[in-house]
Parts: C-alpha cells; sequence; structure tokens
C-alpha cells in the first residue's frame, strides 16, 4: 500500500467526470507523440524490422519496465546485445552452447538464471504455436473458456511448457489471481495491441476494449488524487476498478488514458481544483 493515504478516499462525481475528460484528453495528446519513443522501453518495439524480432524484444522489455527508464534501456540493449540483435533467431536456435552469454547479465531481481528460463520457455512456445501471437491467441481462447483473466492463463500455459523452471523465475510473470497489478504485462499487450504513434498494433487477437491499464506508481497516484480509483492498494482489484472507471470514458480504448495519467505524473504540475477529489493524497 502506498504510504501516508487517507484511511477513505473519495470517488469522482459522474459530473465531474464528465468535464476532466477534455483535460486527460489534452494530456494524453502531449504524451503520446513519437518523441515519447526513445526515452521509453518501447523504443525496442520500434527498433527491429521483423515483426517477430519486435514482439520478442518488447517482451524482454516490458518484463524489465522496473526503475528508471534510462536504466531499463541500457538493461534491455544490453540483453540484446547478447543475442546478436536477433531476438528471434536467438531465441529459436538457443540451446546449452549459448548459456554463457547471459552470463553476467543482471537488473533488479532479474539474473541470468531467469533469461535462460525465458528464453528457454519461449523457444518452446515459439516451436508449439509458431509466433509469439499465435500463443497469446491461444491464452486468449482458453482463457475465454475458462472465464479466467487473460494473464492468469498466459502465466499458466508458459511454465506449462517448462515446469522444471527455476522457481524464483515465476515471480517475472505475473498472476492477477494471486491479487498482482500485472503492470508489466499489460503494459506490454498495450504496446502490441493499441495502435498509435508509439503502440505498434501489431497483434490483433484482442481488441483495446479489453486492455487493462497498466498501472505504475506514477498512474496510481494521479488516479487516486482525481478520484479515479478509490482502493489503497496497487493490486489487481485496483486495476479493476481504475480500468472500469476509465471504460466510461472511452469504452472502445480505456488503457490510452494510461498516458495522460502518467505524463500527469511525471510532470510534477498541479491538478486543477476543479478535479482534485482527494487533495492529501
Amino acid at each position: 500500500m502506498p504510504r501516508d493515504l487517507p484511511k477513505k478516499l473519495d470517488a469522482c462525481p459522474p459530473e465531474t467526470l464528465r468535464a476532466m475528460k477534455p483535460w486527460l484528453e489534452m494530456w494524453n495528446r502531449r504524451m503520446e507523440t513519437p518523441d515519447y519513443i526513445e526515452k521509453d522501453p518501447v523504443l525496442f518495439m520500434h527498433s527491429f524490422e521483423e515483426r517477430e524480432d519486435r514482439l520478442l524484444a518488447g517482451f524482454f522489455a516490458a518484463l524489465m519496465a522496473w526503475g528508471r527508464r534510462d536504466v531499463v534501456i541500457a538493461k534491455v540493449d544490453d540483453l540484446m546485445k547478447r543475442m546478436d540483435y536477433r531476438p528471434n533467431r536467438f531465441i529459436r536456435d538457443f540451446g546449452e552452447r549459448e548459456r554463457d552469454r547471459l552470463d553476467g547479465f543482471k537488473h533488479r531481481t532479474f539474473k541470468p538464471v531467469d533469461i535462460y528460463w525465458l528464453v528457454n520457455i519461449l523457444q518452446s512456445a515459439l516451436e508449439r504455436h509458431g509466433g509469439m501471437e499465435a500463443f497469446w491467441r491461444h491464452c486468449h481462447e482458453e482463457a475465454q473458456r475458462q472465464e479466467r483473466p487473460l494473464i492468469a492463463l498466459f502465466h499458466d500455459e508458459f511454465f506449462a511448457l517448462h515446469p522444471e523452471a527455476a522457481q524464483r523465475t515465476r515471480k517475472h510473470i505475473s498472476n492477477p489471481e494471486k491479487n498482482s497489478s500485472c503492470k508489466r504485462l499489460y503494459l506490454y499487450l498495450r504496446w502490441c495491441v493499441r495502435e498509435g504513434p508509439v503502440d505498434t498494433g501489431l497483434m490483433d487477437f484482442i481488441s483495446p476494449s479489453e486492455l487493462m491499464v497498466p498501472l505504475d506508481v506514477h498512474v496510481a497516484r494521479q488516479a487516486r488524487a482525481l478520484g479515479l480509483l478509490t482502493r489503497r492498494y496497487n493490486d489487481w482489484k485496483a486495476v479493476r476498478e481504475l480500468t472500469g472507471v476509465l471504460r466510461k470514458l472511452d469504452p472502445g480504448d480505456p488503457a490510452r488514458y494510461d498516458f495522460g495519467l502518467f505524463g500527469l505524473g511525471v510532470s510534477g504540475k498541479p491538478i486543477p481544483d476543479r478535479f482534485l477529489v482527494n487533495p492529501k493524497v
């Protein structure tokens, strides 16, 4: 739970939410521009020519999108260099002889053993399903059949490919059924599914209307101040609450407000009094 939050947060009244929409749209337009790409890990979704390279590089970039963006970019670039900047070829051809190329890699809690198992699992997913999108499509269809969250199915299907994978690696693929916010995986899906100057629209197995908001600390803080989020924990329940409110603003593409809320958070600019519902956040 974020520190020093009031015990109770108020929800944004419907009339304030309606009045807020043009202001949020302004922040979206300010942030969702090509200039955003070079300073964000989404850069790796735009750095390759081949579609599968883009999807795989983006997957690692999203999983490692943790901490300062410039550090994340440097670490992902280190990993891509170890893959000769051909992640699809590297993953499909990976074997024990290539394992030493991962030696010394580290980012936050990522260690070589984690990259080793992620590469092995991705290799099996590509072999079995033919490509990254086909694997996600399989997970989506199974999630619908079982009436479970997509990311929960992705987690299960991912590790079912190599159940012997190191237990420590599992924490890098979050699971909403354990109340995780799944921020990094929904960030990846936003990059892949939405179309725009930043997001790529490379995958169409789901509609943007099904995406959930990637809940990082900046987005959560601004959402609480605006009364778009009243839950005090940054967890799956908070993601569902915030996405549900943003669907009232745009049922077809609620996750796009991630740009505006993130931009507002990193800008340091104050929220106008007429929209400030929880000033003590």
